[in-house]
């Protein structure tokens, strides 16, 4: 029998089980798409109920079956989601959409009692994203929305903990939710911020998320991880197998560049340009840069296919024409067409560029990608600190598979190693990877991170 972790990888959109073998390969995988539910006020949510059983169930088929000798299971899900429990550690909320609207004056009530918005941001490391984003909201809402149901609240738990709860009954906390844009996280002084007790709020304490708690899963004994947050999970592929400091440009509607070797605070002015501050499993500060880059990609090509009335997969076959390049850019310079004024300007620019200065479909799309790319090194270089120890850039997702871009980040960072990692999974890999070190016989020497130079 093979011995396998298995990882249940929770999307808003797609919720997967992933097992992986001793050298973290996937041995097998399945894929289910749930029908969502309506919470207790009507608004659109994850049916947790169902997604609860779909893991029993599944646990279940693996151990009945003689094919995997399962040892250990994680979770990895998205953010900025809680769980509320009663006494006796039952449910009595729904997992709320971190999309519902709820009252601004929860969050300037933080703001005003707690130094104002900026050094509160700043503090918490955390850009205030509006609606449910900042999971902490979701506490002040529900105390001050719901007070009869608040009062029975006893534990709160982030989504990746409810889930491996369910199977282990221990109520814990972990580093990697906590950090993620949550207004729970001092990072100066790297503890639970003073609203949290100022409100008598009761918290886990958070363990690291190589901790294991053994449960009897269908009559088998079996190692269950704490879970893990999503983008932190995809961080720790590079974690344990670079062989030098790295900075990851993980890249896809979002491109998030996440520097684990930037120990500088995060300031005012870094949070206003949508930098923000992770933690990795054991703690530790991960300075990050967001641009919603995919977004722009998509929105754009779609304009360009539509002018020049071609498929709109062309940008597909684009190639990095490096002499075309060079003209553009000497007769550009560092003047953006498509954003005319940094990246809030996009919207000004679907409006204002005229597409005929372009000659042809080819010449629009490469300049597209000069102009996007210089916001991503903007982006990127948010992340990079005066005393910059990394030696390499990690690019992983679609824009990892864009020739234009790959060149441009090179000469744009000529002292780095610009090397594209496809890793499948990364999220779920990550999952797996912090909880093996307690299992027997998992190769994390024999990990690899899909380089291609």
């Amino acid at each position: 029998m093979t011995e396998v972790i298995a990882v249940f990888d929770i999307g808003k959109t797609n919720k997967k089980i992933l097992l992986f073998d001793s050298n973290f390969k996937v041995v097998k995988q399945h894929e289910e798409k749930f029908p969502v539910i309506s919470d207790d006020d009507g608004f659109e949510c994850d049916d947790i109920g169902l997604i609860a059983s779909w893991i029993s169930k599944s646990l279940e088929e693996i151990i009945a079956g003689n094919e995997y000798d399962l040892k250990g299971v994680n979770f990895s899900t998205y953010g900025a989601s809680l769980m509320f429990l009663d006494e006796k550690g039952q449910r009595l909320t729904p997992v709320y959409n971190y999309l519902k609207e709820v009252p601004e004056t929860i969050a300037a009530g933080l703001f005003e009692q707690y130094g104002g918005k900026n050094e509160f941001c700043r503090k918490t490391a955390s850009p205030a994203l509006g609606l449910l984003l900042n999971s902490g909201i979701q506490i002040l809402w529900l105390e001050q929305e719901k007070p009869e149901l608040f009062e029975k609240v006893k534990s709160v738990l982030h989504f990746p903990q409810y889930l491996s709860y369910t199977l282990s009954n221990k109520i814990v906390s972990e580093p990697t939710s906590i950090g993620c844009h949550t207004f729970m996280w001092d990072f100066d002084q790297m503890k639970y911020h003073q609203w949290i007790s100022d409100n008598e709020v009761v918290l886990p304490e958070p363990v690291n998320n190589n901790v294991v708690f053994t449960a009897d899963v269908a009559g088998k004994e079996v190692k269950i991880g704490a879970g893990i947050h999503d983008s932190s999970a995809s961080l720790v592929p590079y974690l344990k197998a670079s062989p030098t400091k790295f900075i990851l440009v993980s890249t896809g509607t979002w491109c998030i560049n996440m520097n684990p070797y930037n120990e500088e605070p995060l300031t005012a002015g870094e949070l206003e340009q949508d930098c923000l501050c992770f933690l990795t499993p054991n703690k530790e500060q991960v300075k990050s840069s967001r641009l919603f880059m995919g977004h722009f990609h998509e929105v754009w090509v779609e304009k360009l296919a539509k002018h020049f009335d071609v498929p709109g997969d062309s940008f597909k076959t684009v190639k990095n024409n490096q002499q075309l390049v060079r003209e553009l850019s000497n007769k550009y310079e560092d003047t953006s067409v498509y954003f005319p004024n940094g990246k809030g300007s996009f919207e000004e620019g679907l409006k204002a560029v005229d597409l005929r200065v372009f000659v042809n479909y080819e010449q629009a799309y490469t300049k597209l990608m000069i102009d996007l790319t210089a916001l991503c090194v903007t982006s990127i270089r948010l992340v990079v600190p005066e005393n910059d120890k990394t030696e390499i850039l990690y690019v992983s997702g679609g824009f990892a598979r864009n020739p234009i871009f790959i060149e441009l980040l090179k000469k744009s960072f000529p002292a780095k190693k610009v090397l594209i990692s496809e890793i499948d999974n990364s999220s779920a890999l990550g999952a797996a990877i912090v909880i093996a070190d307690t299992l027997s016989n998992a190769g994390v020497a024999k990990l690899e991170l899909g380089i291609k130079d």
